[in-house]
């Protein structure tokens, strides 16, 4: 699957959350913003997007599931490739 992506993180980040740094966030904003990029990843039909926003949702704990977020199943083995890439990123990050 190649995507030409529109958003890129902090883009995102400052739509939905009025900040690129993720620790300027307050909860409630934290909370609003989460609530917002489901919405719009529910609404959203070009591919590269709604991975983009389900991506976003996945790091900060929030995504749903694959079967839920993603039709097509080369969608969902991107999405779980990308699961398996961050996780090992966070693993090789740890031993350090």
């Amino acid at each position: 699957m190649s995507y030409l992506f529109a958003m890129d993180l902090d883009s995102l980040m400052l739509r939905y959350f009025s900040s690129a740094q993720l620790g300027d966030v307050s909860p409630e904003a934290l909370a609003s913003g989460i609530e917002h990029c489901l919405v719009d990843l529910g609404l959203e039909q070009d591919r590269g997007k709604r991975f983009a926003l389900w991506a976003l949702l996945h790091m900060l704990g929030s995504a749903p599931d694959l079967d839920v977020a993603f039709e097509d199943p080369g969608d969902r083995e991107a999405a779980r490739n990308f699961m398996d890439l961050l996780a090992a990123s966070q693993d090789g990050a740890s031993e350090e």
